[in-house]
């Protein structure tokens, strides 16, 4: 009995001290940007194509 009030216990503070909303907001924080720097080096090289081709 007393072993599962210490794992309890140590299961709420985990839950109170580690936020899993925090983490996976970071987690999507850099995902976006990297995202936004993906999508415009792919702009950067299309108009560096066109401007390949044209001349």
């Amino acid at each position: 009995m007393q072993n599962r009030v210490i794992k309890l216990g140590a299961l709420a503070m985990m839950m109170m001290l580690l936020t899993g909303c925090e983490a996976i907001g970071d987690i999507f924080k850099a995902g976006m940007g990297f995202g936004i720097f993906l999508v415009i080096a792919v702009v950067v090289l299309i108009i560096w194509l066109l401007s390949k081709f044209r001349k």
